[in-house]
Protein backbone atom coordinates (compact mmCIF):
# COMPACT_ATOMS: atom_id res chain seq x y z
CA UNK A 1 0.00 0.00 0.00
CA UNK A 2 1.29 3.53 -0.60
CA UNK A 3 3.44 4.83 2.32
CA UNK A 4 2.15 8.01 2.02
CA UNK A 5 -1.61 7.15 2.36
CA UNK A 6 -0.61 5.04 5.03
CA UNK A 7 0.87 7.69 7.13
CA UNK A 8 -1.77 10.27 6.46
CA UNK A 9 -4.56 7.41 7.69
CA UNK A 10 -2.39 7.11 10.58
CA UNK A 11 -2.36 10.12 11.76
CA UNK A 12 -6.36 10.73 11.45
CA UNK A 13 -6.57 7.73 13.76
CA UNK A 14 -4.23 9.45 16.32
CA UNK A 15 -6.28 12.19 15.96
CA UNK A 16 -9.86 11.40 15.49
CA UNK A 17 -9.00 8.95 18.91
CA UNK A 18 -10.36 5.78 16.91
CA UNK A 19 -10.35 3.49 13.42
CA UNK A 20 -14.01 4.01 13.37
CA UNK A 21 -14.22 7.87 13.47
CA UNK A 22 -11.01 7.99 11.14
CA UNK A 23 -12.68 5.57 8.37
CA UNK A 24 -16.34 8.38 8.72
CA UNK A 25 -14.04 11.14 8.41
CA UNK A 26 -11.98 9.69 5.33
CA UNK A 27 -14.99 7.72 3.90
CA UNK A 28 -13.76 4.31 4.29
CA UNK A 29 -14.59 1.58 6.28
CA UNK A 30 -12.74 0.44 9.36
CA UNK A 31 -11.75 -2.26 7.84
CA UNK A 32 -10.08 -0.74 5.25
CA UNK A 33 -8.18 1.73 8.32
CA UNK A 34 -7.53 -1.13 10.30
CA UNK A 35 -5.47 -2.44 7.22
CA UNK A 36 -3.24 0.56 6.58
CA UNK A 37 -2.30 0.37 10.34
CA UNK A 38 -1.30 -3.49 10.29
CA UNK A 39 0.60 -2.80 6.88
CA UNK A 40 2.75 -0.12 8.65
CA UNK A 41 3.39 -2.06 11.69
CA UNK A 42 4.42 -5.17 9.27
CA UNK A 43 6.56 -2.98 7.87
CA UNK A 44 8.67 -1.35 10.52
CA UNK A 45 8.09 -4.42 12.60
CA UNK A 46 6.40 -3.04 16.00
CA UNK A 47 3.34 -1.92 17.46
CA UNK A 48 2.03 1.66 16.40
CA UNK A 49 -0.83 1.38 19.02
CA UNK A 50 -2.03 -0.49 22.15
CA UNK A 51 -5.71 -0.97 21.36
CA UNK A 52 -7.94 -1.67 24.01
CA UNK A 53 -12.53 -1.91 23.04
CA UNK A 54 -12.52 1.75 24.51
CA UNK A 55 -9.48 3.59 22.89
CA UNK A 56 -5.88 3.38 21.45
CA UNK A 57 -2.97 4.34 23.03
CA UNK A 58 0.49 5.40 21.04
CA UNK A 59 3.19 3.20 21.70
CA UNK A 60 6.70 4.68 22.11
CA UNK A 61 7.35 3.80 18.20
CA UNK A 62 4.00 5.27 17.43
CA UNK A 63 4.53 8.35 18.90
CA UNK A 64 7.39 9.02 17.60
CA UNK A 65 6.27 7.56 13.87
CA UNK A 66 3.28 10.50 14.67
CA UNK A 67 5.49 13.12 14.58
CA UNK A 68 8.08 12.32 12.22
CA UNK A 69 4.26 11.15 9.45
CA UNK A 70 2.77 15.04 10.88
CA UNK A 71 6.18 16.65 9.83
CA UNK A 72 6.54 14.53 6.21
CA UNK A 73 2.88 15.38 5.52
CA UNK A 74 3.50 19.15 5.72
CA UNK A 75 6.44 18.90 3.73
CA UNK A 76 4.86 17.09 1.19
CA UNK A 77 1.16 19.47 1.20
CA UNK A 78 4.38 22.21 0.93
CA UNK A 79 6.29 20.69 -2.02
CA UNK A 80 2.73 20.05 -3.72
CA UNK A 81 1.68 24.29 -3.14
CA UNK A 82 4.77 25.79 -4.07
CA UNK A 83 4.37 23.62 -7.66
CA UNK A 84 0.52 24.50 -7.97
CA UNK A 85 1.97 28.07 -7.74
CA UNK A 86 5.00 27.29 -10.17
CA UNK A 87 2.12 26.33 -12.44
CA UNK A 88 -0.18 29.05 -11.84
CA UNK A 89 1.88 31.89 -12.49
CA UNK A 90 5.33 32.88 -13.79
CA UNK A 91 7.43 32.69 -11.57
CA UNK A 92 11.20 31.28 -10.64
CA UNK A 93 14.82 30.96 -12.57
CA UNK A 94 15.05 30.55 -16.35
CA UNK A 95 18.38 29.25 -17.84
CA UNK A 96 18.44 29.37 -21.43
CA UNK A 97 21.27 28.88 -23.81
CA UNK A 98 21.78 30.59 -27.23
CA UNK A 99 24.61 30.88 -29.72
CA UNK A 100 26.78 34.17 -28.97
CA UNK A 101 25.83 36.44 -31.58
CA UNK A 102 21.75 36.00 -31.74
CA UNK A 103 21.72 35.73 -27.84
CA UNK A 104 23.94 38.97 -27.28
CA UNK A 105 22.11 41.05 -29.80
CA UNK A 106 18.58 39.51 -30.51
CA UNK A 107 17.66 37.46 -27.58
CA UNK A 108 19.03 39.41 -24.76
CA UNK A 109 17.06 42.62 -25.12
CA UNK A 110 14.14 40.63 -25.79
CA UNK A 111 14.69 38.70 -22.30
CA UNK A 112 14.64 42.09 -21.07
CA UNK A 113 11.21 42.76 -22.04
CA UNK A 114 9.98 38.96 -20.81
CA UNK A 115 11.07 40.73 -17.23
CA UNK A 116 9.64 43.49 -17.27
CA UNK A 117 6.04 41.83 -17.98
CA UNK A 118 7.02 39.13 -15.66
CA UNK A 119 8.68 40.59 -12.27
CA UNK A 120 8.91 37.26 -10.45
CA UNK A 121 11.21 35.22 -12.72
CA UNK A 122 14.79 35.74 -12.88
CA UNK A 123 16.77 35.05 -16.19
CA UNK A 124 20.11 32.67 -16.96
CA UNK A 125 21.23 33.51 -20.08
CA UNK A 126 24.00 31.57 -21.30
CA UNK A 127 25.81 32.16 -24.89
CA UNK A 128 27.62 29.35 -26.29
CA UNK A 129 27.76 28.32 -30.43
CA UNK A 130 27.65 25.01 -29.94
CA UNK A 131 24.49 22.47 -30.10
CA UNK A 132 22.67 22.91 -26.87
CA UNK A 133 23.19 19.78 -24.49
CA UNK A 134 19.74 20.81 -22.56
CA UNK A 135 19.62 17.90 -20.28
CA UNK A 136 23.42 17.38 -19.72
CA UNK A 137 23.78 21.23 -18.34
CA UNK A 138 19.81 21.97 -17.13
CA UNK A 139 18.75 24.59 -19.44
CA UNK A 140 14.82 24.75 -19.77
CA UNK A 141 15.19 26.15 -23.33
CA UNK A 142 17.67 26.71 -26.22
CA UNK A 143 18.12 28.65 -29.28
CA UNK A 144 19.84 26.16 -32.11
CA UNK A 145 20.72 27.21 -35.56
CA UNK A 146 20.92 24.54 -38.99
CA UNK A 147 19.07 21.52 -38.97
CA UNK A 148 17.76 19.75 -36.04
CA UNK A 149 19.21 16.03 -35.03
CA UNK A 150 18.08 15.58 -31.74
CA UNK A 151 14.77 13.59 -31.57
CA UNK A 152 13.74 14.09 -27.80
CA UNK A 153 13.17 17.53 -27.88
CA UNK A 154 10.48 19.05 -28.86
CA UNK A 155 11.51 21.93 -31.63
CA UNK A 156 9.41 25.17 -32.50
CA UNK A 157 11.00 26.66 -35.62
CA UNK A 158 11.57 30.35 -35.66
CA UNK A 159 12.20 32.95 -38.52
CA UNK A 160 15.32 31.43 -40.51
CA UNK A 161 18.53 33.05 -39.84
CA UNK A 162 19.17 35.06 -42.77
CA UNK A 163 22.90 36.22 -43.18
CA UNK A 164 23.45 39.31 -45.44
CA UNK A 165 26.35 41.24 -47.17
CA UNK A 166 27.60 45.10 -45.92
CA UNK A 167 30.18 47.45 -45.69
CA UNK A 168 31.27 50.87 -44.64
CA UNK A 169 30.25 53.82 -46.69
CA UNK A 170 33.85 54.55 -46.20
CA UNK A 171 35.41 51.66 -47.75
CA UNK A 172 32.78 51.48 -50.65
CA UNK A 173 33.88 55.08 -51.44
CA UNK A 174 37.47 54.02 -51.78
CA UNK A 175 37.07 50.07 -53.49
CA UNK A 176 33.69 50.42 -55.38
CA UNK A 177 30.94 49.01 -54.93
CA UNK A 178 29.96 45.61 -56.35
CA UNK A 179 27.12 44.78 -58.76
CA UNK A 180 27.42 41.25 -59.25
CA UNK A 181 28.16 38.23 -56.90
CA UNK A 182 31.57 36.71 -58.48
CA UNK A 183 32.62 40.90 -57.83
CA UNK A 184 33.62 40.02 -54.62
CA UNK A 185 36.26 38.11 -55.76
CA UNK A 186 38.18 41.02 -55.92
CA UNK A 187 37.27 42.76 -52.71
CA UNK A 188 38.02 42.48 -49.60
CA UNK A 189 35.83 39.90 -47.37
CA UNK A 190 35.58 39.47 -43.88
CA UNK A 191 35.61 35.91 -42.72
CA UNK A 192 34.90 33.94 -39.69
CA UNK A 193 37.94 31.31 -38.97
CA UNK A 194 35.65 28.77 -37.85
CA UNK A 195 33.59 28.30 -40.58
CA UNK A 196 34.48 25.22 -42.93
CA UNK A 197 34.85 26.65 -45.64
CA UNK A 198 36.06 30.33 -45.54
CA UNK A 199 37.41 30.80 -49.28
CA UNK A 200 33.50 30.10 -50.75
CA UNK A 201 30.84 32.04 -49.99
CA UNK A 202 27.57 30.35 -50.82
CA UNK A 203 25.02 33.28 -52.11
CA UNK A 204 21.33 33.18 -52.81
CA UNK A 205 19.18 35.33 -55.61
CA UNK A 206 16.31 36.93 -55.49
CA UNK A 207 14.82 33.85 -58.27
CA UNK A 208 16.52 31.36 -56.19
CA UNK A 209 19.39 30.94 -58.32
CA UNK A 210 22.31 29.75 -55.86
CA UNK A 211 26.03 31.28 -56.73
CA UNK A 212 29.13 30.09 -54.92
CA UNK A 213 31.57 33.10 -54.68
CA UNK A 214 35.42 32.25 -53.92
CA UNK A 215 36.41 35.43 -51.68
CA UNK A 216 39.51 36.40 -50.02
CA UNK A 217 40.19 38.58 -47.05
CA UNK A 218 43.09 39.97 -44.68
CA UNK A 219 40.82 39.67 -41.20
CA UNK A 220 39.49 37.01 -39.86
CA UNK A 221 38.09 36.40 -36.02
CA UNK A 222 36.17 33.59 -34.20
CA UNK A 223 33.53 36.15 -33.32
CA UNK A 224 30.89 38.34 -35.31
CA UNK A 225 30.31 41.13 -33.28
CA UNK A 226 34.31 41.74 -33.86
CA UNK A 227 33.79 40.96 -37.91
CA UNK A 228 31.00 43.85 -37.56
CA UNK A 229 33.12 46.00 -35.77
CA UNK A 230 36.03 45.90 -38.44
CA UNK A 231 33.71 46.47 -41.26
CA UNK A 232 32.34 49.53 -39.65
CA UNK A 233 36.25 50.65 -39.53
CA UNK A 234 36.52 50.20 -43.09
CA UNK A 235 37.99 46.33 -43.15
CA UNK A 236 35.94 45.13 -46.07
CA UNK A 237 32.64 43.29 -46.74
CA UNK A 238 31.18 41.75 -43.82
CA UNK A 239 28.42 38.77 -44.26
CA UNK A 240 26.96 39.28 -41.13
CA UNK A 241 23.60 38.04 -39.36
CA UNK A 242 20.95 40.72 -40.71
CA UNK A 243 19.54 41.03 -36.69
CA UNK A 244 23.26 41.95 -35.95
CA UNK A 245 23.60 44.48 -38.62
CA UNK A 246 20.38 46.12 -38.78
CA UNK A 247 21.04 48.79 -36.14
CA UNK A 248 24.25 49.80 -38.48
CA UNK A 249 22.39 49.64 -41.38
CA UNK A 250 19.67 52.51 -39.98
CA UNK A 251 22.00 54.46 -38.39
CA UNK A 252 24.30 54.66 -41.80
CA UNK A 253 26.86 52.82 -40.16
CA UNK A 254 27.25 49.80 -42.29
CA UNK A 255 25.31 50.04 -46.10
CA UNK A 256 23.95 46.95 -47.57
CA UNK A 257 25.87 44.73 -50.30
CA UNK A 258 23.87 43.02 -52.99
CA UNK A 259 20.59 43.58 -51.39
CA UNK A 260 19.05 40.89 -53.17
CA UNK A 261 21.45 38.49 -52.27
CA UNK A 262 22.24 36.81 -49.32
CA UNK A 263 23.92 33.45 -47.75
CA UNK A 264 21.64 30.74 -48.10
CA UNK A 265 18.94 30.65 -45.13
CA UNK A 266 19.61 28.46 -42.10
CA UNK A 267 16.82 27.29 -40.22
CA UNK A 268 16.62 28.27 -36.22
CA UNK A 269 14.39 26.17 -33.53
CA UNK A 270 13.30 27.18 -30.01
CA UNK A 271 14.09 23.74 -28.39
CA UNK A 272 12.93 22.09 -25.15
CA UNK A 273 12.18 18.59 -23.68
CA UNK A 274 9.01 17.25 -23.48
CA UNK A 275 6.72 17.64 -20.54
CA UNK A 276 3.28 17.02 -19.85
CA UNK A 277 3.21 19.78 -17.25
CA UNK A 278 5.04 22.82 -17.61
CA UNK A 279 5.48 25.45 -15.55
CA UNK A 280 3.70 28.80 -15.88
CA UNK A 281 7.43 30.41 -16.41
CA UNK A 282 8.48 27.49 -19.12
CA UNK A 283 4.97 28.42 -20.78
CA UNK A 284 5.31 32.04 -20.29
CA UNK A 285 8.93 32.02 -22.06
CA UNK A 286 8.05 29.70 -24.97
CA UNK A 287 4.96 32.03 -25.65
CA UNK A 288 6.95 34.76 -25.58
CA UNK A 289 9.87 33.68 -27.69
CA UNK A 290 7.91 32.34 -30.48
CA UNK A 291 5.66 35.30 -30.71
CA UNK A 292 8.99 37.47 -30.63
CA UNK A 293 10.83 35.44 -32.90
CA UNK A 294 8.80 33.12 -34.89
Amino acid sequence: MDKLAGMRMFVKVVESGSFAAAAEADGVSATMVAKHIRTIEQRLGARLLHRTTRRHQLTEVGRLYYERSKHALTEVEAAEASASELQASPRGRLRLVAPVSFGSESLAPALVMYLDQNPEVSVELILDNRAPDLISDGYELGIHIGEMNASDLVARPLKPYRRILAAAPSYLERYGRPERPEQLSNHQCLGLSYWRKQGIWHLVGPDGEVCEVPVTGRFTTNQGAALRVAAICGAGIVLQPELLLADDLAGGRLEPVLPDWSYRPVPMYLVYQQDRRPTAMLRSAIDFLIARFG
